[in-house]
């Protein structure tokens, strides 16, 4: 006789096992209509799943995010079905439910076309218009692995001895002839996915990921609960492909990669340029917080990193060397470590603290070749990094001020939709709970004094302290977790960092680990597309371009572009024997934000015409008076 408990509390007896439909309809025939699946005790179930026990119960549409995942499982399931329908003996592996949509890995000798996309799509819509209903069995171990055997589904099979003894395999029809192993849930049938679906891409993936695998075709699709909601992420996409940075880099001439350094920036003069400003603007900025920068080695003792704990967390990701003499060096992967030797050198007092230590540090990390992806995904970059030590009592006064800091830096570049994720202490972890008790207060404290929205990950913090993400929202909509908050209980310790409080003992300082970029390539990359390369005038690797009419106004093209470089905006000046149209055409393709025609009339009357990026309009400006306006615009803004 379950009793059934519903979110606002409510509860329905039962004398008998119930399914979820049935409790969906006495709650209301329209949610019954729009019930998908179920969650019961925390779980998701399907609605055919019956309930023998007291549970709590909660029923899931497409407007919990939650229904939306299962209805994108579904589609996965159904692309496969018409691929083996379409293509047969092809053979099917793995079809997670990935941010925005699904992919599905296929074996095939054969490669998908973009034809093969559009009939597969058709094939789908199908299957979806016959709403084929959908039943779930748990087989025997050894008759499923002999089954898939059997019919040459010979990953299936490699699939399920994978799984653990303890584990039910339980597999999904959909339909009568089609099936698959999977965990589920499940809709009940597939006319409950609707047609808010598009297959976007087909690329290369190994078998399990491991390059020593075959190599499988990968299906992507996205799927959304509403046509609307699809059309509006295609047009964020197509929006995004225009302003892909990779494009823009080579239009602006900022930087190029070689397979010689895979992952590794070679990066041209503008786009240096533009690195440099933003180290500058953040020099500054931190300089003004009261942070002493610092530099450590890239190369450190692999001894260092066994005592922080990094040889054993990310050894398979570092950069190692053996020396003539057989030591093992390693090529830094983070600045922390190194940073807590600096700290380390003389004695510290209490009255020291808090010390705040920065650093532009330049990390490698090996990263898979399929995963690198311009400046998003690099194996060298530069981290913004800064560590503050400092005592208990001092960890939330400290939050607050570096959050301050990130969300003034983020307004400063145009990020002020900003989401902040905060995870606290999972279950394996150091440190004494009274100081996790201060420094989740202090994390929590410092995010709703920004009065922004904010998630909690339960159990997600580090296994050295609590953490807070913060999260951008760029023009087009897309979510870029950038800056990072942690507090670290851990590793001064291990590498004999302390200080002198006021009765003479001898304590281990709090470490607050800091990033507001993160990564200075891979928020340059954020920036471009952002701005779609038309970045602010302080922050333009080539701020002005100065183009002589003719030949006759080149002397005074030049003495402008001299005039513009002493007072520190970036300039060149053309003197390229193309007509002027031409030139227009190709610096605005470069996003240079201003063009200064000089012509007969400017020489006259010491003038410039400034054209704007993206206008058609043109202004006549006194020399002098442009010098002191664009000499004030081309400074960051540091308050």
């Amino acid at each position: 006789m379950p009793n059934i408990i519903l979110p606002d509390g409510k509860k329905l007896n039962f004398e008998k096992k119930i399914d979820g439909l049935k409790i969906a309809g006495l709650i209301s025939s329209s949610l019954a209509k729009q019930a998908l699946v179920m969650e019961v005790d925390g779980i998701l179930k399907d609605l055919s799943h019956e309930i023998t026990k007291d549970s709590k119960v909660r029923i899931i549409t497409s407007k919990n995010k939650e229904g939306l995942e299962v209805i994108r499982h579904d589609a996965a399931h159904i692309m496969a079905m018409a691929v083996q329908q379409l293509f047969p003996g092809t053979q099917v592996t793995i079809g997670p439910v990935i941010e925005n949509g699904f992919y599905y890995d296929f074996a095939r000798k054969e490669p998908f076309t973009r034809d093969d996309l559009l009939k597969i799509e058709t094939r789908m819509s199908e299957i979806i218009d016959q709403d084929v209903k959908t039943k779930r069995e748990v087989w025997d171990r050894k008759k499923a692995i002999n089954h898939f055997k059997k019919i040459g589904e010979k990953y299936k099979a490699e699939i399920i001895e994978s799984i653990p003894d303890s584990e039910e395999l339980s597999i999904y029809h959909h339909g009568e002839t089609w099936y698959d192993l999977c965990r589920g849930p499940h809709l009940s049938s597939s006319g409950k996915i609707g047609k808010a679906f598009k297959l976007t891409k087909v690329s290369g993936a190994y078998w399990r990921g491991n390059s020593d695998n075959e190599m499988l075709q990968r299906i992507y699709g996205t799927c959304w609960s509403s046509k609307k909601e699809l059309d509006e992420y295609l047009n964020r996409l197509e929006e995004a492909e225009k302003r892909d940075h990779r494009k823009l880099g080579k239009e602006m001439d900022l930087f190029h990669f070689r397979e010689e350094s895979p992952g590794s920036v070679f990066w041209h003069q503008k786009g240096w340029n533009l690195f440099q400003k933003l180290i500058s603007y953040m020099r500054a900025k931190q300089d003004k917080a009261g942070y002493n920068e610092i530099n450590t080695p890239e190369i450190l003792d692999r001894s260092l990193w066994e005592k922080s704990g990094h040889w054993e967390k990310f050894g398979v990701n570092m950069y190692t060397s053996t020396t003539p003499d057989e030591k093992v060096f390693a090529i830094k992967p983070m600045n922390c470590p190194g940073c807590v030797q600096v700290f380390n050198q003389g004695l510290k007092s209490y009255r020291d603290l808090p010390l705040k230590m920065s650093e532009f540090g330049k990390v490698h990390r090996y990263e898979p070749s399929g995963s690198l992806h311009g400046l998003l995904r690099v194996r060298a970059f530069t981290q913004d990094d800064a560590h503050i030590f400092c005592t208990e009592d001092q960890i939330t006064q400290e939050c607050l001020s570096v959050t301050n800091l990130i969300l003034e830096i983020y307004k400063d570049l145009g990020f002020e939709n900003i989401i902040l994720k905060y995870s606290d202490r999972p279950e394996v972890r150091v440190g004494e709970d009274h100081v996790w008790d201060k420094s989740e207060k202090a994390l929590l404290k410092a995010i709703k004094e920004t009065d922004l929205e904010y998630s909690i990950n339960k159990g997600e913090g580090a296994f050295y302290g609590p953490k807070i993400e913060f999260v951008l929202r760029d023009a087009i909509g897309r979510d870029w977790q950038c800056g990072t908050l942690q507090v670290d209980l851990n590793l001064p310790g291990r590498l004999g960092a302390s200080y002198v409080d006021k009765d003479g003992s001898k304590k281990i300082p709090v470490m607050l680990h800091r990033a507001l970029f993160g990564s200075l390539e891979r928020f340059i990359g954020i920036l471009i597309e952002n701005y779609s390369g038309k970045l602010p005038f302080w922050l333009a690797p080539l701020q002005t371009m100065v183009i002589p009419i003719s030949d006759d106004f080149d002397n005074y093209a030049k003495k402008v572009n001299n005039e513009l470089r002493q007072i520190g905006i970036t300039s060149e000046v053309d003197l390229k024997n193309h007509n002027l149209n031409y030139k227009i055409r190709e610096h605005s393709l470069k996003k240079i934000p201003l063009l200064l025609i000089c012509g007969k009339k400017e020489v006259d009357s010491n003038t410039v015409t400034i054209r704007k990026l993206d206008s058609r309009k043109q202004e006549s400006m006194d020399l002098d008076k442009f010098l002191k306006k664009y000499s004030a615009l081309s400074k960051p803004p540091i308050n």
